[in-house]
């Protein structure tokens, strides 16, 4: 995600304002730019007919907006056009093993965004928006592959949510009993490193023979990094 200018930090708002684990509150943009950045899989919640429903799907991010997209045939999304929704995105990076049960955590890596999302109707923003999102998931496959049909865009709805409310928390380090009565336990303590790793390629079986697998795909990198600027 890129810009002409600076981004202003995250603004506080009742629904962004850090209450708990305050410490693990962030407030600058660049933070929200690196978690959208290292994902491509959101949860959307939103309620239907008074219902609260949460849908996992995909998503792209520009430096102001967060493109997902699913059929039409999903209420949750048809529906969401002009209500508040709330969609979340979240990293596990590591297991936190203490000395004792209670002091256990988890180190992660996530963000809130609130708002009211839009249908892009437009069908140059919408190509736009499903590029943004398929080269997020998938750098190179956008040029690669055929692209979406009249239909198929007409079977897609593609919500933009604008990144003005967002709360990012990120939680980092080692067990903090280590200083009190249950560092003299004899029990390991430390952290178990999560990471996302891409696997090789697995062709289809259906793949007419002499297909070679595309050079976007054969120089992926083995694992998919907390930012890709590190």
């Amino acid at each position: 995600m890129t810009g002409t200018s600076p981004l202003p930090p995250l603004s506080a708002t009742p629904r962004t304002e850090h209450r708990r684990l305050r410490g693990n509150g962030r407030t600058d943009r660049a933070e929200l730019d690196a978690v959208l950045r290292a994902g491509f899989v959101c949860h959307l919640g939103v309620l239907v007919d008074g219902v609260p429903v949460v849908l996992p799907t995909v998503y792209g991010a520009t430096a102001d907006t967060l493109y997902f997209h699913g059929s039409v045939a999903s209420r949750s999304l048809r529906d969401s056009p002009g209500a508040q929704v709330c969609v979340t995105v979240t990293h596990v990076d590591g297991l936190v093993l203490a000395r004792s049960v209670f002091e256990h955590g988890v180190n992660y890596r996530s963000a809130m965004v609130y708002g009211v999302p839009r249908a892009v109707t437009d069908p140059a923003e919408k190509l736009a928006g499903l590029r943004v999102l398929t080269e997020q998931a998938a750098p190179g496959q956008w040029d690669y592959a055929r692209p979406p049909s009249r239909k198929e865009l007409a079977a897609t709805v593609l919500l933009a949510l604008p990144l003005d409310e967002a709360s990012v928390k990120i939680a980092t380090g080692f067990p903090e009993d280590g200083a009190g009565p249950d560092g003299e336990l004899p029990v390991w303590a430390g952290v178990l490193p999560i990471r996302t790793t891409l696997g090789a390629p697995v062709p289809d079986p259906a793949l007419r023979p002499g297909v070679p697998l595309p050079a976007h795909l054969a120089a992926r990198p083995e694992d998919r990094p907390a930012d890709p600027e590190e």
